[in-house]
């Protein structure tokens, strides 16, 4: 007897040949894909069935990789707007940050987290940086235990960087750092059936000492995970870095040997022909994140540039703060046009490309690819069932992939799993109660902002212009 037959529906694979199947099934026992093929066939061979699924009208897809979250920033949505980066992080995220607590960053990473399971994603790779109280990151991983999903918790931290705007309340010295990754990685890494990592994250490179990057390398290195760090979003990253450490943020990586496969540098905008030929002799990752990059206004990456390259891209939502939703069905659609508007050219990035960055190229970008981003025998079965039906925006649907980046929407997400476990199932979250955790959530926004003194944000005066 096997686990699960979903029957009579189309498999947008991302396999190596790309193949879409018509009018196929797909078989899970013991949280993998089985095999994949003819219903007809599937359904003669497999009579012994837990529980079948009629994928009729519908489409299946790999579940998506967010490579880029700050969950805790869920809490912030609204209150940053129209403001370029320095500007965001000095009046309201570094504020409100030194007020998190364990349970701010619990009720954060859920709904953030089910906000990104109804738009189909089945890892978050969340970038946990601020840790004015211990236990932060606990709260995050209480989240992803309780919802089923696959967990990235990146370690962030800062031991400098008072002189560009962090504020000393969420700092950390290098040692305290370490003792805290340790017990993490210890508690956590590889744990509930291999859907939890730890990753070292430090924040940036110019809020991070010489003493703290390099071990952030050794322990990494001893711990066998990976390695992010936010590069070049704007140019003020590569002149402090500069101001720091004596040359561009991406280059200080490579000095410090840090550049390697185990190595993911979000946003890269303001990367150069050579730092992009140098994160290619590397193999280095990126996570583009163009809902943030667009709301901030931080400027277009060279991603077709990357891309022709041969560098792995994925992509990410990054923080509700600086995009204000966890959406990335939302982030497909923006990722296809901010390029075809940047370069003039309707060629530029095809619903295709983005699908691809958004499941295997995501999951090379976090060294999952051997397990997950494909619909293929032998994997682990994250993915997500589609049904047009569910909101109009998605009718008529002609072609699967086009339709999902272009026009569709959360509503059209109907059944998630992860690990062959059901975590939506008829569009009902199974892992809580979602209408009680939204007022938490709305409830746990507004104490925060009290903590913090950024409630006037919440009711600043009507605005046509932003100065």
């Amino acid at each position: 007897m096997i686990d699960i037959l979903i029957r009579n529906t189309t498999i947008v694979t991302v396999n190596a040949a790309r193949e879409i199947l018509y009018e196929s099934a797909l078989a899970i026992d013991g949280g993998r894909i089985l095999e994949i093929g003819p219903t007809e066939a599937l359904e003669k061979k497999y009579t012994a069935v837990k529980k079948v699924i009629d994928g009729t009208g519908r489409a299946v897809f790999p579940g998506m990789i967010n490579t880029h979250n700050h969950l805790f920033q869920t809490l912030y949505k609204g209150l940053g707007d129209d403001k370029v980066l320095a500007d965001w992080l000095a009046d309201m995220t570094f504020p409100s940050s030194v007020h998190l607590t364990p349970d701010d960053c619990y009720v954060g990473g859920m709904i953030g987290s089910i906000e990104g399971i109804r738009s189909g994603v089945t890892t978050q790779l969340d970038y946990m940086y601020p840790h004015p109280v211990d236990e932060l990151s606990d709260g995050v991983i209480r989240a992803f235990r309780e919802l089923g999903i696959r967990g990235i918790l990146g370690r962030g931290y800062m031991d400098t960087g008072e002189e560009f705007g962090v504020q000393p309340g969420i700092m950390q010295d290098v040692k305290t750092i370490e003792k805290d990754i340790r017990r993490l990685a210890s508690t956590y890494h590889n744990q509930d059936n291999g859907r939890l990592k730890v990753w070292l994250c430090p924040a940036a490179v110019w809020s991070n000492s010489r003493e703290s990057l390099l071990m952030t390398r050794d322990l990494a290195r001893e711990i066998g995970t990976g390695i992010s760090i936010h590069i070049s979003e704007t140019p003020f990253d590569r002149m402090a870095s500069e101001k720091l450490h004596g040359a561009p943020d991406i280059d200080v990586m490579e000095q410090l040997g840090i550049m390697g496969p185990d190595f993911l540098m979000v946003h890269c905008v303001y990367l150069t022909d050579r730092d992009i030929r140098m994160a290619r002799h590397f193999d280095a990752r990126v996570s583009h994140n163009p809902a943030s990059n667009m709301y901030l206004s931080s400027g277009t990456p060279p991603i077709p540039a990357l891309n022709l390259a041969g560098v792995t891209v994925g992509l990410g939502t990054d923080g509700a703060g600086s995009n204000n939703a966890n959406d990335m069905i939302e982030v497909l659609k923006l990722a296809s046009l901010m390029q075809k508007v940047h370069h003039k050219d309707p060629t530029i990035m095809t619903a295709e490309k983005v699908l691809e960055m958004a499941t295997i190229e995501g999951a090379r970008a976090v060294g999952l690819d051997h397990e997950i981003g494909s619909l293929e025998p032998g994997k682990k079965a994250d993915l997500f069932i589609f049904n047009p039906l569910l909101d109009m925006k998605a009718v008529p649907m002609h072609h699967p992939v086009s339709t999902l980046v272009y026009s569709s929407g959360n509503r059209n997400v109907e059944t998630v799993m992860v690990d062959g476990n059901l975590v939506m199932e008829n569009s009902v979250i199974l892992g809580t109660d979602e209408a009680a955790m939204a007022a938490r959530g709305q409830a746990t926004a507004d104490d925060l902002s009290h903590r913090a003194g950024t409630w006037p944000l919440k009711k600043r005066a009507w605005r046509s212009l932003a100065y």
